[in-house]
């Protein structure tokens, strides 16, 4: 015996929580912002292709404005000249943002142990994911992806993000 709207309206009516909803909707529909410095922009080129096609998770709308973003990937190489530059876009992306840290040298520095190259962009910004590899794999990246998708199912709209104590070596 249905009561209230399902007895009205019968199985043509979901009922949700608003919070479930929101979350839903951001998993289904990622906007990201590509920094890419080295050729594992290459590789992310070859996951939006139609072969790996990331059209599939709803992240097919990149965005080269960080204001209309919420995931950056940052793929490549990062100078300690480049660092500010990225910590700019990073705030200039509007709450809720996540960040991917894409390949060996945006990681950790890769190969390149010197003083021009950071080693890893944690330094500066909160990373959510790593990608493994150098390049790496377009099924790496889809599998980050998909862990991003991950997070936002599982938290709250009411949670606030801004509320995590990361301090770079930018912040004041």
């Amino acid at each position: 015996m249905a009561v209230g709207a399902e007895a009205i309206f019968g199985d043509s009516v979901i009922t949700t929580k608003l919070d479930n909803a929101i979350s839903w909707a951001r998993e289904s529909s990622m906007w990201p912002y590509i920094f890419g410095t080295a050729c594992c922009a290459i590789e992310f080129m070859s996951v939006a292709s139609s072969k790996y096609d990331i059209s599939r998770f709803g992240a097919e709308v990149v965005r080269f404005s960080p204001r209309q973003a919420d995931l950056m990937i940052v793929a490549g190489t990062i100078s300690y000249k480049q660092g500010p530059i990225l910590k700019r876009i990073y705030d200039q992306m509007s709450e809720p943002k996540w960040v991917i840290s894409m390949g060996a040298c945006a990681c950790s520095g890769g190969f390149y142990d010197n003083y021009t190259t950071m080693q890893g962009i944690d330094a500066i910004i909160p990373v959510d994911v790593y990608v493994a590899g150098c390049p790496p794999r377009p099924e790496g990246i889809l599998d980050a992806l998909m862990k991003i998708q991950e997070i936002q199912k599982n938290e709250s709209i009411i949670k606030d993000r801004t509320t995590k104590n990361f301090k770079g070596r930018l912040d004041a």
